[in-house]
């Protein structure tokens, strides 16, 4: 049996393992990773998901077989129990290619591509051609006002900060353009917009993603264009103000749909009803075949039920295994998976996700408050021969922030080398042949061993 030491802190009594325990539990996260590494599933798994289901946008076929195919591997992996969870998600479809052009004052015209933003009203049947007008940034539309911007496209080129080591710090500074851009550009009579796409290469794909309407300004169509559309886009304005912009897009907003989170679950053996979740998102845009994102952390949490079950280890407490619904374009999935926990008052001991794609781990966020960091940190020089040593991040995860808003649960986000994910993210390029076997098991492995020492030890 461990040998654990029982410590006063100023916030309670909790337990850390001894030397001898540390050893157990160094030899124990060695099995994870050597199994992970040499009989894994995950990258078998994501293949099949890629070639067989695909992209798996909320409330189609698609991702309806994608539950079905999770619920079956769940269960093919020997969880205790999976079932699926019901939970309403919106119904937004793309509809036939979306087509725009630029025409100069000479009437030359280009075509670049662009995708329609998730939850986008659709243009005219017969499409909208209207003097399109740059802008860098919210201030600088501000400025321009209604006398410059009414009844024209607005053109958002605000690229990524390409000095950012981490690539998602420049996600979340451009993102808002792509997010409230439509809105704030009809406050001042805007009839469209298009969005540089959220990635920081050169590339003709259009990275699509979800927008937000203000409800209180008009619904405006608003696609993204792809960075050399963008750049050339740029180029005809500086030399040509007078350029005009056609934009064609046929989506629309169906009626919500039932659809399902997949959960699979280890009983715990000595604390059962505290529970460890592990998840990642099962949906998917459609542009590409949904792998990054985030089919990797899909199979990363479904790879954590089959290492235990493989290595025979019994957890203390209880795992859950999520493949959360809804996470691009609503939040349905993780919303009800912690209205679910509320109502039934379930004690969970923490949440971890991986929503970055499966690319080679390198840490964890931690998102919780600081003497739970602490203990989580003392676990540090386990991880550190596996190549994993930053716990100095923040963030957990888009699905499991459910949690910690409406049960305060500690969330962990797995830290990934983010280089190349935003060459992927939302668009064509997303495919299989993109990711990195071992990676994404190390990724899986480093899950698992936080996983274990959580049902050890607890938070």
């Amino acid at each position: 049996m461990k040998k654990l030491l029982l410590v006063l802190s100023l916030y309670g009594f909790f337990l850390i393992p001894c030397a001898s325990a540390q050893r157990e539990d160094s030899i124990m996260i060695r099995k994870i990773f050597n199994e992970a590494l040499k009989n894994g599933f995950a990258y078998t798994w994501l293949q099949d998901l890629a070639a067989n289901i695909g992209a798996r946008l909320s409330g189609s076929s698609e991702a309806e077989k994608a539950v079905q195919w999770v619920k079956n591997q769940m269960m093919a992996s020997l969880a205790d129990s999976v079932w699926l969870q019901p939970c309403m998600v919106p119904h937004w479809v793309r509809g036939e290619k979306e087509i725009g052009k630029i025409i100069d004052s000479k009437n030359t015209i280009q075509q670049v591509p662009v995708c329609a933003l998730g939850r986008s009203v659709a243009t005219p049947k017969a499409g909208i051609t209207a003097t399109i007008i740059e802008v860098h940034d919210f201030d600088e539309l501000r400025r321009l006002g209604e006398k410059n911007i009414k009844g024209k496209i607005v053109f958002y080129n605000y690229p990524f900060d390409q000095t950012f080591i981490n690539t998602f710090d420049a996600y979340s500074e451009a993102v808002w353009y792509r997010w409230a851009g439509p809105s704030e550009a009809a406050r001042f009579g805007a009839i469209a917009t298009v969005c540089r796409s959220m990635t920081n290469i050169n590339d003709d794909n259009p990275h699509t993603g979800a927008m937000q309407y203000n409800d209180s300004l008009p619904k405006i169509p608003c696609c993204a264009i792809s960075t050399n559309g963008a750049d050339l886009l740029s180029s005809i304005l500086k030399a040509d103000p007078k350029t005009k912009f056609f934009l064609k897009m046929s989506c629309q907003v169906l009626d919500s749909v039932k659809s399902y989170n997949v959960i699979g679950e280890i009983k715990g053996s000595e604390h059962p009803e505290e529970i460890i979740t592990v998840g990642g998102h099962l949906d998917s845009w459609e542009t590409g075949k949904g792998v990054s994102d985030d089919g990797t952390g899909v199979v990363q949490a479904m790879e954590i039920i089959h290492l235990f079950k493989q290595l025979g280890i019994k957890p203390k407490r209880t795992i859950r295994a999520v493949a959360f619904m809804n996470e691009e374009n609503g939040g349905m999935g993780g919303a009800k998976y912690a209205e679910q926990a509320k109502l039934k008052n379930e004690k969970h001991v923490a949440a971890i996700e991986s929503d970055a794609g499966g690319f080679t781990p390198y840490g964890f966020g931690l998102d919780m408050a600081a003497e739970k960091k602490e203990r989580v940190k003392r676990w540090k020089d386990l991880f550190l021969s596996y190549n994993i040593w930053n716990f100095e991040l923040s963030h957990g995860g888009s699905d499991i922030d459910h949690l910690k808003e409406k049960l305060n649960v500690p969330c962990i986000g797995l830290g990934v080398d983010s280089q190349r994910y935003f060459d992927l993210h939302h668009a064509a390029s997303d495919t299989f042949d993109k990711v990195n076997r071992r990676e994404l098991e190390l990724g899986a492995a480093a899950m698992g061993a936080l996983v274990y020492l959580l049902t050890e030890y607890g938070l």
